[in-house]
């Protein structure tokens, strides 16, 4: 047995035990007569001792020999220690060290293992093996497997039965672009890795399961950013004889369960929105509501005088800044350079100050005059002390660049408090979206939405007003889960692809054989899927995902640390009946 005790086990009640501990030098202090070492495992640190009174010469140096990051098994007693360390749950006691033993020694490693370590991202991706031996990234992996084991617990509480999907699937058009897997035994045939389960999970609807969960590995070629990867987890669902009352309760529970359980807060409203609202108020479809700083559309207050960038606007809109009539001008300009980086892609920003004794001072004064300001001020709520701003422009982009601005400056003012949790549910998004350069109809979320009931005609009529079944949960400006009830009619499904742009023969190509299981009973079913490296981040406080996963890849889809993607050899080349054409 390697160890009796873990490093983070031995309190005062274990003085005078003789113990066993296995782990890693964390640091060591050499006094000459005397040598300490911080000896550390997943669970805490002990501290060890050898003095030259009680411990033979031949183990002192040895002890002195030992580096940071040498693995080491030692046998001891467990001593009152003298300068107790109150900022250690270990740290009443230390051990006298009666045996040690080397199990493995280290080199330098490349940045120190610490909370806050020297290392930069890089080079703790490259040595990610290490990165996982900080308290930081420990912890948060240890607080993910908390997170999926109380989903695990309450899923299974309510009936839902875990089951496993293939990874080698048919590759689907579903928005994203599939990775793809070449079949040796199929000659220039090709599996691809699934973005969801979607199909299957339909499949095991109809094949009566009822309640379906899994979680699982997804797979999307798309660009990356703080919050994506190319292979993510999914909290996967699915109900059979639902409608999407039946689902939100469930998933409100599950959202509630982890709250309490893990970050031992109650959340009890979830209100609802509707997808135009959202778009409307906050300019993109999973607001952040810890805060308000709603948008007001001004273009019926501001196009009615000489300013052309208004009056050429389809929509000019704005929201107050609370207290933001404290900034200085130097603020504000670099508040309007802010906007103006490509990321965003403003042209500029107007302003207009609400002094406190209700006078108002704008960027624009020269066109709009006190009883202007004062409706812009009436319209975005703003209040003596605030600033308006506003944007203008295309509805779209200009309501995704205010967005921008608004979680901004929500930022800056301290407003976006981790521990502070919001919930809301998006409802009733458009079932289709309008590609404006292709001039076709895609769907919003995937094939095999349902639109709302009553609404299928109009898909021939006024395609864009079609409203889906479908509706996404959102967590402090996050989408943390999406779903939709099902289309499980096979007529509904055919007519759905031919709109989408499908020809039958594809339609049956790509989908015949999901169309064909609802020839058998097809029960109406729906359900959502979570994503759990963006869940289990934000229930944790952090805005990107990648400390909650083992072994990230990079912006680039990259594993550094193992060097993948890789080539492959021409022999793997000639078995997979596959030539390279790479072109320079």
């Amino acid at each position: 047995m390697y160890r009796s005790h873990s490093c983070g086990e031995l309190r005062a009640s274990h003085v005078n035990t003789e113990v066993t501990l296995a782990g890693w030098v964390q640091k060591s202090r050499d006094k000459g007569f005397m040598v300490w070492v911080d000896l550390r495992d997943r669970y805490g640190i002990t501290q060890l001792i050898f003095d030259e009174e009680r411990t033979p010469k031949e183990m002192m140096e040895k002890a002195k020999s030992l580096g940071r990051e040498f693995v080491i098994q030692v046998t001891g007693t467990v001593i009152d220690r003298e300068s107790k360390n109150s900022k250690m749950v270990t740290g009443d006691v230390e051990v006298l060290v009666s045996k040690l033993e080397i199990l493995n020694a280290s080199v330098t490693p490349p940045f120190t293992i610490e909370d806050k370590t020297d290392g930069g991202e890089d080079i703790r991706m490259k040595y990610r093996y290490l990165d996982i031996r900080r308290n930081p990234v420990k912890d948060s992996l240890i607080f993910r497997h908390k997170v999926s084991m109380e989903v695990r617990k309450y899923l299974s509480d309510q009936e839902f039965i875990e089951v496993e999907t293939p990874y080698l699937i048919k590759s689907t058009p579903e928005g994203a672009r599939d990775f793809v897997v070449p079949s040796r035994m199929n000659e220039g045939q090709f599996y691809a890795l699934p973005q969801s389960p979607q199909t299957f999970k339909q499949l095991l609807m109809v094949g009566g399961m009822d309640k379906y969960f899994q979680i699982v590995k997804c797979f999307r070629d798309e660009d990356l950013r703080a919050d994506r990867q190319p292979e993510f987890t999914q909290i996967d669902c699915e109900m059979a004889f639902v409608e999407q009352e039946d689902i939100l309760n469930i998933f409100e529970g599950l959202t509630r369960h982890l709250l309490k359980e893990v970050n031992n807060v109650e959340v009890e409203k979830f209100p609802r929105m509707l997808y135009d609202d959202a778009m409307r108020l906050y300019g993109n479809d999973k607001p952040d509501i810890r805060f308000g700083m709603e948008f007001g559309e001004l273009n019926a207050v501001t196009q009615h005088k000489d300013f052309a960038v208004f009056n050429n606007a389809e929509l000019v809109v704005g929201f107050a800044v609370p207290d933001g009539n404290s900034y200085t001008r130097k603020e504000i300009d670099n508040i309007i350079k802010w906007v103006k980086r490509p990321q965003v892609g403003a042209l500029g920003m107007i302003y207009a100050r609400v002094n406190e004794d209700g006078t108002f001072k704008s960027s624009v004064d020269k066109f709009y005059d006190q009883e202007d300001l004062a409706k812009w001020a009436e319209i975005t709520g703003a209040k003596p002390g605030d600033l308006v701003c506003v944007l203008s422009g295309d509805t779209n982009k200009v309501r995704a660049q205010l967005s921008a601005l608004r979680m901004e400056l929500a930022t800056r003012l301290g407003l976006r408090d981790p521990k502070v949790f919001a919930p809301l549910w998006v409802i009733d998004f458009p079932l289709l979206e309008l590609d404006e350069e292709t001039g076709h109809y895609h769907a919003m979320h995937h094939p095999f939405t349902s639109p709302k009931p009553g609404q299928m005609e109009l898909l021939d009529s006024d395609p864009g007003a079609v409203k889906a079944n479908a509706y996404d949960l959102v967590l402090n400006g996050n989408e943390i889960g999406g779903g939709s009830i099902r289309i499980h009619d096979k007529q509904m499904q055919a007519t759905m692809l031919r709109h989408l742009g499908f020809s039958d023969a594809d339609a049956k190509a790509q989908f015949g054989f999901l169309m064909d299981a609802f020839e058998y009973g097809a029960p109406p079913h729906g359900g959502l899927a979570f994503g759990l490296d963006r869940l289990v981040a934000i229930l944790g406080g952090q805005e990107t995902i990648r400390d909650f996963i083992a072994f990230p890849k990079n912006n680039s889809g990259r594993d550094v640390m193992i060097d993948a993607p890789a080539f492959i050899d021409d022999t793997q080349l000639k078995e997979l009946s596959l030539k390279l054409d790479i072109q320079e």
